[in-house]
């Protein structure tokens, strides 16, 4: 796990030192819903002070309860906060805890007031009669058939989230890749990383090969999938635009491909990768034109319509 950036010794080694703390959200103070970055106020057990936790959430609510793994670390404005590198989220285990999960918001279908009266007559079997038997919500008064079907329904969306968030953690993905991954995806999150992590590094900003790699390591993906070339041939092909190339030779190109994509388990070949390389070109996920000496020189399309249009306007 790579240390955040623009800390201070102190902090850097703070960061080093991960604890993990548990606690109520009381509210939220501020919450980007493209990025998933949230401020937020924690209650927690023997402490008289809220506490103010900051990182990527996929979607949190005040109420819920959450186990939280991070740092501390001093605000120059706000003070101290806790930096959440990793969280779940934990059953409520006071009356009071599930009255006000249930009536946060977080559930389609269930106000304050509907979560008071649910509660009332559950007790702290709540979350389990939800979780199993919603069907018994009809006993609450004021609750009817279709109101439990848009329960259920709002039940099971929060719980698929909790669910992708849990395999994604387990896998070494990051909390704030995590939330990206997940508001990119939705639904088909985890047939996307079980199948192709490496679409991840193509349509997730921050998200590189390196990255998408070390996904399809931890889930088991063998190394020499024709997915993983085409990724590792783009990587290439950025990797050489950052040092000012706008495009590298075939030969220079296989080469640096077979470097980053031989593994202990898996030895790349020149003839494999130009076979990929070639294949691309046909359906232009890259661009190959001979220069006057008539060596193949391989582009990212962007890369070379970009150029092309500099020329034009010269």
């Amino acid at each position: 796990m790579s240390t955040p950036p623009n800390l201070s010794p102190q902090q850097v080694s703070a960061f080093l030192q991960h604890e993990t703390i548990t606690g109520v959200v009381e509210r939220l103070t501020f919450y980007s819903a493209e990025l998933g970055y949230t401020v937020a106020r924690l209650t927690r057990p023997r402490s008289n002070e809220l506490t103010t936790i900051v990182g990527s959430f996929a979607n949190i609510q005040p109420g819920q309860t959450l186990q939280l793994t991070g740092f501390w670390r001093d605000h120059p404005q706000f003070g101290p906060q806790f930096q959440v590198v990793n969280y779940k989220e934990t059953k409520p285990a006071t009356l009071t805890g599930i009255e006000k999960y249930l009536g946060s918001g977080l559930i389609k279908g269930v106000g304050p007031v509907t979560a008071r009266r649910i509660v009332a007559h559950f007790g702290l079997e709540t979350l389990d009669i939800i979780e199993n038997q919603i069907e018994r919500l009809i006993e609450v008064q004021g609750i009817a058939k279709k109101r439990i079907t848009l329960i259920k329904n709002a039940w099971e969306t929060q719980k698929a989230i909790k669910e992708v968030m849990v395999f994604l953690q387990e896998h070494g993905v990051s909390t704030t890749y995590a939330v990206k991954i997940y508001k990119q995806y939705k639904d088909e999150v985890l047939a996307t990383v079980t199948h192709n992590p490496y679409q991840l590094a193509a349509d997730i900003y921050g998200i590189g090969f390196l990255t998408a790699d070390k996904i399809a390591r931890n889930i088991g993906i063998a190394p020499e999938p024709e997915f993983r070339y085409r990724a590792g041939i783009i990587h290439c092909l950025s990797e050489a635009a950052e040092d000012g190339h706008c495009y590298l030779p075939q030969s220079e190109l296989i080469e640096s491909v077979i470097k980053l994509l031989t593994t202990e388990s898996h030895q790349s070949t020149e003839e494999a990768v130009a076979i990929i390389i070639k294949d691309m070109a046909l359906v232009e996920e890259l661009i190959r034109e001979r220069d006057e000496e008539k060596r193949l020189l391989c582009y990212k399309p962007t890369y070379f319509h970009t150029e092309q249009n500099l020329a034009n306007t010269r």
